[in-house]
């Protein structure tokens, strides 16, 4: 699966302790990140991950355009619900562009662990569903 990791500042401790205690599953997987994240991810941990720009440059536009083609499975964005974003138009955006492609997205700590414990289960095989929906 093809998974985008997000954080806003306040939140980029949690994503990073996120990935060291999830490290196991997510290196299975592709995995992406807008710019920080990334860093802070790798410099923490063994994963690889592909980069975009940070999020207010532009990096949850990518992300967008990547679900836009239906290349993208899974988005973990931690978001700061206390702190205003200058760029909150873009992160509705991008949380629009989920709902629409039918892409799961965790926006807090629990349900990201949720969402990465159901895929270590392979409980998370939604596309064969969507899939096999479109079909009938």
């Amino acid at each position: 699966m093809k998974i985008a990791l997000i954080a806003h500042d306040r939140m980029k401790e949690e994503i990073v302790q996120l990935a060291m205690a999830y490290e196991n599953i997510l290196s299975q997987h592709d995995l992406f990140a807008t710019g920080t994240t990334g860093s802070r991810i790798m410099a923490a941990t063994s994963l690889q991950l592909t980069r975009f720009l940070s999020g207010p440059l532009g990096g949850d536009q990518q992300i967008g355009a990547m679900i836009a083609r239906n290349e993208m499975d899974l988005i973990i964005f931690l978001r700061d619900p206390l702190t205003s974003q200058p760029h909150e138009p873009d992160i509705i955006a991008l949380i629009r562009l989920c709902d629409v492609h039918k892409i799961p997205v965790a926006t807090n700590l629990g349900s990201a662990e949720i969402m990465l414990k159901a895929l270590a289960r392979g409980e998370l095989d939604w596309r064969e569903v969507v899939h096999k929906e479109n079909e009938a």
